[in-house]
């Protein structure tokens, strides 16, 4: 991504993308006719740990924001690093309408430090096999993360400022 760039989208409560502006348009490769109407996971890239999409779920279904490091798969099969932030969206009765996500680019130290992680969650996710996948995923970040003594939030946002 380049600096100052920030790809905004929005999903129902299911994941459906409503909205994504030009740069989201952009960097995915998908016209948003495409896009609009189609889970958000449409851009998942493969390298990718379950467990990141687990960990943003469960915060977000609690009310909570969260901000991961993603990659991403664009239409062609290129890939682009997000420091995504992604909270949850109400309407003025507190009715949950859905998700905003406003993506930026990552520090590219991050990205140096959070890459060997995943693949060391992949291949937890991969040895566990598929009943277990997550949960073993799970376990070696949060491993990483007592090891270091550090929150989740803490860790990312650590990286982003490094």
């Amino acid at each position: 991504m380049r600096e100052g760039d920030l790809i905004v989208s929005k999903t129902d409560i299911k994941g459906r993308i409503t909205y994504g502006n030009r740069t989201f348009n952009e960097y995915s490769g998908f016209k948003e006719s495409e896009l609009l109407g189609t889970q958000h996971n449409i851009i998942r890239h493969p390298d990718m740990p379950r467990a990141v999409f687990k960990l943003l779920w469960d915060r977000l279904q609690a009310g909570q924001e969260v901000f991961a490091f993603v990659k991403n798969i664009s239409k062609d099969g290129s890939f682009y690093w997000v420091l995504a932030n992604v909270t949850p969206s109400y309407d003025a009765q507190g009715t949950l309408l859905g998700y905003f996500s406003v993506r930026r680019k990552p520090n590219p130290k991050a990205i140096a430090q959070i890459q060997p992680l995943y693949r060391q969650m992949l291949q937890a996710e991969r040895s566990a096999g598929t009943r277990d996948a997550i949960a073993a995923s799970t376990q070696l970040l949060t491993g990483t993360l007592a090891a270091n003594q550090i929150s989740y939030d803490d860790f990312v946002l650590g990286l982003q400022e490094a």
